[in-house]
This record gives structure tokens, C-alpha cells and sequence, in this order.
């Protein structure tokens, strides 16, 4: 972990944040008590932060400052202001219209017997209860200290449990690989971060590499912020300074003076590998405590991305292995390799359409690249033979369901994959094959590709057909509903073709005829 040194602070840019003041909403009809209280807390300071007084004549005031002013820490209500219930009315809107549980409420009475009842101070969680005529100055300056106190402390424990919510949530989908997800992570750890050290200001985390969110070499990716740091136009030429700044104290131990006084960079660090940085601007000294907590978070951040890196690189060397199956499956079958990408996004969209959650449609969509693998145990001359085939030729090219299906038995991974293999030629009302499954029996990946497969292949040029006219193809789909197909997938499939939300797949098809891409653009 590496603290800036503190260099002599002869510019503006190095001196500390300007500190936010804490909020007093004083309540009261008596404009005599509203100028007493100012006076005595003129001088008032907590946590390094000075106090900004909000005064209010009656309730209907207070209400609206109350809305204009949402980070009120403390309200100092005179329980009779106005009649005798509307002190505590306004306390209800607080707790109950408001839905605000932080801020602390003092309330001032009248008489030096009056109490509230306890029902009401445990309803509303009343922090005082005190007599106005009572409340010297002495005890207000207490009074109000152990309120922002308490107010600071609730703070930190809310944002802390939000932080450690956010990861909490996220951390089980961390190898689902979705570079978004991993951001939210990073997120509810600056969240932590700030809320159990009490920073309360401006922080980032960034990666340095790009792995996070592309592959981009070395860009410096901003994948958290909060306070100056949040995401803006405003900001984003300070955000990009501060992590060019930031790369040089990481990577080459330099401690440039650009860099505000008491700013703290602490590496994302693996073994000797930087990863990336947690950069802090602190309005006070932190103890030795919070800055081993600090590092410990930092070194969570570093492993996650860590994680995330070596399955991001898994699951690219993955969709590789699957290519190189699906384009030798292709290849032997005369076809060229963008048919298996074709199909994917097919799947993918009419999976989309279908209702599938995105994920579970990309899961759909790559297995599908495999659909044709077992081709690979099919002779060429079948593959390739340009006029029909015979009864035993016929039997012989359906085996390749059950060919794609052991080989993608050997891996657990490829049992989506498995299933469409061994099922995309089953037909809906029975009569397909390998299993003659019919109807909903037969699995709904399956489905899917069967539609995105089949059109594909009547608009592309094969060994025994010429490419058909993309409006034949789809008549012909449509006429298979409820005996080829899943009728609810041909739905899909045609609303999405008489939305045109298919033909930039229809057009990148290479064998269909020039004429018919030139009428693609013009269809109705």
C-alpha cells in the first residue's frame, strides 16, 4: 500500500476537499429561540466539518426544507410549534411520509414536566426529549454533538450495509462473466471502503489493462466512483488526469505532485502483477486500522479481477474450441463457416423473442454453433452428393444426431450443446428424428435452432439446391407450424422476419443472389 507524502500545499489543487457542513433543521415559532440557538452553535464543529443552521417558522415550512434538503442530519423541533400536536405531526411526516430513519430528532417542550409517550419516542426513535428552558447553551452544543454523532455513525452503517449488499449480490454471479456485473462488485467494495473509514468524499477504483470491460491493451477503465469521482462530463477530464496519476505512482513508484495533499493510491496488486488501483482523497489522518482495512479490500478487488481475467481467458479459449468444431462440421459439409454464426444470432433473437432472460438466450446461441457437429463421422460423399439420396444414404445421414451427441457427451460443459446436437431434427408432430420425439417432449433449445437452421439452410446455396428467395423460406416455415415446428417458435420467427429484424442475417448470406440482396432493401 502506498500514502502519498504531504508536499507544501502552495496550490489550490493540493489542498484538502472543501468539507460539506452538517445540516441543523431548527424548528420553532419563536423567531427569539431560532437567533438564540444560531448564536450559540456559531462556532460549531464536528469531524472537522462546521454546521449549516436551516431554520423553520412552523411545520408547513420545515416540510418543505425538509424536501429541499435531504442530508438533514439533526431536527430540533419545538414539540407545541404552532398547536399542540404539530411538533409531532411533522415528526410522523418525517418518519412516515418521508421514510427517513437517519436523521436524529431532539424535541424541545414546554413545561418541565411534560414528557412524550414512550410509544412515541420508541414509534418515531426519538434521539431527546428536552426542556426548552433547559436546553443552555452548554447542553445544546452536547446535545446536538451526540446527534450528528449518532447521525455519522447510522450514515456509516448504512452505507456499509449497502456496500457489503451490493456484494453480497454479486459475488455468486462473479463467473457468469459479465463484465457489468464485475463493475457492480467493484462498486459495493469503494462503497465499504468509504463507509466503514468514515471518508465520506471523493474515491475511484480503476483497472489499468482494460480487462474488466475489453481488450484494450493498456487503458486505464474507470469502473467505480463516487463523490467528484461520479461519472459526468464535468468530471471526466479531472477522473482521467487522476488515473493517468495514478498509473505512474503504481507502476512506476513515482510520487507526482499533481496529486491532492493526503490523496492515497493503493495498488490492485497479484504476486508482482498491478492490476490496477484504489485511489482515495481523505479529509483526515486514517489510524493504522483503517488503512489495514483498506488494503484488505484492495487485495479482495485485485482477486476478483484476477478471477475474472483467468475465466474470461477459459471462456475464450472455449467459444475458440467450439468454432473449430462447428467450422469442421461445416467445412465437410461443403458449407462455409458463417453459417454456424448465422444460426447463433438466429437462435439468440428468437430466444430473445421467446421471453428468455439474455443470458439464457446466449446460452442457447452458442450451443447452437454445434448443432451440426456430428457431421464430422458423415462421409463426404453424402455430405456432398448433389442429387437426393436413397433410403440407406438418408439413414445414414441422420446418424449424425446421434454422432454429435456422444461427442459432446465427454464434456459436462457442452450439455446444452448435447441436447440441440441430438434433437434439432425432431419434428413437432412426431415424425423427425433420431427419438421421434413430438411436441413439447422434444427440449425447447432444440426448438429453436430447428427454425433458425432450416430457414438458413433454404436461403443458402447447398450440393442439392439452389438458394431460395427469402420470402419462399419463411412461407415455408410458417407452413410447418404445429407439424415441423413449435408453433409459438414460428410466431416469433415470423414477427420477427415481417419486422425486418432479420435481415442483416438474410443479407450477409453469401450464395443468395445479388438481385434478391438488392430487393431485401426495398421489401415491404
Amino acid at each position: 500500500m502506498k500514502t502519498l507524502p504531504k508536499p507544501q500545499r502552495t496550490t489550490a489543487e493540493r489542498q484538502p476537499p472543501r468539507l460539506e457542513p452538517w445540516k441543523l433543521l431548527v424548528v420553532d415559532d419563536e423567531a427569539e429561540v431560532r437567533q438564540r440557538i444560531e448564536r450559540n452553535l456559531s462556532d460549531f464543529s464536528f469531524a472537522s466539518r462546521p454546521l449549516e443552521i436551516i431554520e423553520a417558522a412552523s411545520a408547513r415550512d420545515a416540510r418543505l426544507k425538509l424536501r429541499e434538503h435531504r442530508d438533514i442530519a439533526v431536527a430540533l423541533i419545538d414539540a407545541m410549534a404552532e398547536s399542540d400536536d404539530s411538533g409531532l405531526k411533522l415528526v410522523e411526516f418525517i418518519r412516515e411520509k418521508l421514510g427517513n430513519r437517519l436523521i436524529r430528532l431532539i424535541i424541545g417542550v414546554e413545561q418541565p414536566d411534560a414528557t412524550l409517550d414512550r410509544s412515541i419516542i420508541d414509534d418515531f426513535d426519538i434521539d431527546v426529549c428536552q426542556d426548552k428552558r433547559q436546553l443552555t447553551a452548554s447542553r445544546l452544543y452536547t446535545t446536538v454533538r451526540a446527534s450528528i454523532k449518532s447521525y455519522r455513525d447510522l450514515q456509516t452503517i448504512e452505507l456499509n450495509r449497502l456496500g457489503l449488499t451490493r456484494i453480497l449480490d454479486i459475488t455468486p454471479e462473479l463467473y457468469n462473466l459479465h463484465r457489468d456485473r464485475l463493475e457492480d462488485y467493484f462498486r459495493g467494495v469503494l462503497m465499504q471502503i468509504i463507509g466503514i473509514c468514515n471518508l465520506e468524499h471523493s474515491g475511484i477504483i480503476s483497472t489499468i489493462d482494460g480487462l474488466v470491460s475489453t481488450m484494450e491493451g493498456e487503458d486505464i477503465r474507470i469502473r467505480a466512483g463516487t463523490g467528484d469521482f461520479r461519472t459526468g462530463a464535468e468530471s471526466e477530464f479531472r477522473r482521467q488526469q487522476i488515473s493517468g496519476l495514478c498509473s505512474r505512482v503504481v507502476i512506476n513508484n513515482e510520487h507526482p505532485k499533481e496529486l491532492r495533499h493526503n490523496a492515497m493510491v493503493v495498488p490492485l496488486r497479484v504476486k508482482e502483477e498491478i492490476l490496477g488501483f484504489v485511489y482515495l482523497e481523505l479529509r483526515v489522518e486514517l489510524t493504522a486500522e483503517d488503512r489495514e482495512l483498506i488494503e484488505r479490500m484492495a487485495n479482495q478487488c485485485a482477486a476478483a479481477l484476477d478471477n475474472f481475467r483467468l475465466h474470461h481467458s477459459l471462456e475464450q479459449s472455449y467459444d475458440e474450441a467450439i468454432d473449430m468444431l462447428g467450422h469442421i462440421a461445416e467445412f465437410k459439409d461443403s458449407a462455409t463457416g458463417r453459417h454456424i454464426h448465422r444460426i447463433q444470432e438466429y437462435t439468440r433473437r428468437l430466444a430473445m423473442a421467446l421471453g428468455c432472460p439474455e443470458n439464457e438466450a446466449d446460452l442457447y446461441a452458442r450451443a447452437s454453433r454445434l448443432h451440426d457437429v456430428g457431421k464430422v463421422g458423415i462421409s463426404d460423399h453424402l455430405l456432398r452428393k448433389a442429387g437426393p439420396l436413397d433410403n440407406d444414404e438418408i439413414s445414414a445421414m441422420q446418424r449424425h444426431t446421434r454422432i454429435g451427441d456422444a461427442v459432446l457427451s465427454r464434456s459436462v460443459s457442452q450439455g446444452v450443446a448435447r441436447v440441440i446436437a441430438l434433437s434439432h431434427h425432431e419434428h413437432w408432430d412426431g415424425s423427425g428424428y433420431p427419438n421421434g420425439l413430438q411436441g413439447v417432449e422434444i427440449p425447447f433449445a432444440a426448438r429453436v435452432v430447428a427454425v433458425a437452421d432450416v430457414f438458413d439452410t433454404l436461403v443458402s446455396q447447398r450440393p442439392y439446391k439452389e438458394p431460395w428467395h427469402p420470402d419462399r423460406a419463411a412461407s415455408e416455415i410458417e407452413a410447418g407450424s404445429g407439424t415441423h415446428f413449435d408453433p409459438q417458435v414460428v410466431k416469433a420467427f415470423m414477427q420477427l422476419y415481417r419486422q425486418h429484424a432479420l435481415d442483416d442475417l438474410i443479407e450477409s448470406t453469401e450464395s443468395l443472389p445479388s438481385a434478391v440482396h438488392e430487393a431485401m432493401k426495398w421489401r415491404d
